[in-house]
């Protein structure tokens, strides 16, 4: 039973990485669009989601810059 439990948070853990690597950009964009000129309801999901995204772009900016100083291969 454990073990079956540990393969499917892998699984969650898994598609949640997917997830927000391709979709980060376009919910950072897109979230505040919805609400601003399309009159979309506030909705705390979608604030959640906008708020990670927000973090894991700056987080990836923050990476690029500190490899950027210290000489080392900005894509690996």
């Amino acid at each position: 039973m454990k073990k079956e439990l540990k393969r499917e948070f892998r699984h969650i853990y898994g598609a949640a990485i997917l997830f927000f690597y391709y979709l980060k950009l376009p919910l950072l964009i897109g979230i505040p669009v919805l609400y601003i000129f399309l009159d979309y309801e506030r909705n705390i999901f979608l604030d959640v989601l906008w708020l990670i995204s927000l973090f894991l772009i700056l987080k990836d900016i923050f990476i690029l810059l500190k490899r950027f100083r210290n000489g080392e291969k900005l894509w690996r």
